[in-house]
């Protein structure tokens, strides 16, 4: 046990006191070593206490596994969390990011950062002197992709080669999943309705980031999407901030919904997972997330796994 620890800190370590913005913050050697942080503290073979260590939550963006997964993680740590909500900080009155950020600094060991825009969260990174974690924004979703690509490893036991089909916008949980999926030798195909692709250039930038042989491929037809998939991921068609596009939206997305016909086109075994939360008989049906094929509890516990293994590393922890 202590060969293997002192094996993941040496690839860890290189991380600590970094910011985690983007999945390609990451590399290969170190989310895998990541992963077997994680898998050990979730079974109780590895303790870690970072004393009186404060993360501290900016959420601009409504939130229940994330803002949870991250409380706990820290609390499961030995530290603690102060929500600065928008609506009771001086955020909310037009503080500068810059003032904002140098101030929390002096407060917080760590910011993790739910917003809308990436150069709002790129801001808070370029003034601070602590971590600062992305607990999303439009863009991308890297704590989500962390923990889906854990739960596939669980299940298969290997990422290398794996067949994934998200079906459904090309939103940031679709950018995260290339990006992380890329560098995992995931082989990742986005299926989305025509004007509603992932933005071309993550597309690109996760084709360059590719490992292992791993492919990146966007299409239109999900029939043809989940052919051979070993998972099959969805989420909901109008993310928040989106909410006055829901009614276009679903007359758009409508041959694009996760059923038992598009399953069975899959391998048997096909694994489902959402990011929740769904919208039941919209984007996913009540039965396929319901069905033994849907793992998407084990997914959204594994926030808590993978978070509290990044806060860990990141606030050095090993």
């Amino acid at each position: 046990m202590a060969s293997r620890s002192l094996g993941l800190a040496s690839k860890l370590t290189s991380f600590s006191k970094n910011n985690f913005i983007s999945s390609s913050d990451l590399n290969s050697d170190q989310i895998f070593s990541l992963f077997e942080l994680a898998k050990q503290l979730k079974i109780g073979d590895r303790r870690i206490d970072l004393g009186n260590r404060v993360l501290g939550l900016i959420f601009k963006k409504a939130s229940t596994r994330t803002r949870v997964s991250f409380q706990v993680a820290m609390a499961r740590l030995g530290g603690q969390t102060v929500d600065l909500n928008p609506q009771i900080t001086q955020l909310g009155r037009g503080e500068p990011i810059k003032d904002t950020a140098r101030v929390l600094s002096r407060y917080c060991d760590a910011l993790a950062i739910r917003t809308f825009s990436q150069k709002e969260l790129e801001e808070y990174a370029y003034w601070s002197t602590i971590p600062v974690i992305n607990a999303l924004t439009d863009l991308e979703h890297p704590c989500q992709a962390l923990a889906d690509y854990l739960t596939i490893q669980e299940k298969f036991g290997t990422l290398k080669g794996i067949n994934l089909s998200y079906i459904g916008d090309g939103n940031n949980v679709a950018h995260s999943l290339m990006i992380c999926g890329a560098m995992l030798g995931v082989n990742v195909k986005v299926c989305s309705p025509t004007g509603f692709e992932p933005d071309s250039q993550i597309v690109n930038k996760a084709k360059s980031l590719s490992e292992f042989g791993s492919k990146i491929s966007i299409c239109n037809d999900p029939s043809k999407a989940v052919k051979e998939a070993q998972v099959i991921y969805t989420d909901v068609w109008a993310s928040m901030g989106q909410e006055e596009e829901h009614l276009n939206r679903k007359e758009i997305f409508e041959k694009y919904k996760v059923d038992q016909k598009l399953i069975r086109i899959a391998n048997e075994d096909v694994v489902i997972l959402h990011c929740l939360p769904a919208h039941r008989g919209e984007e996913i049906t009540e039965e396929a997330l319901e069905s033994q094929n849907s793992h998407v509890f084990d997914q959204a516990e594994n926030r808590l796994h993978v978070q509290q293994a990044l806060l860990a590393v990141q606030l050095g922890g090993l």
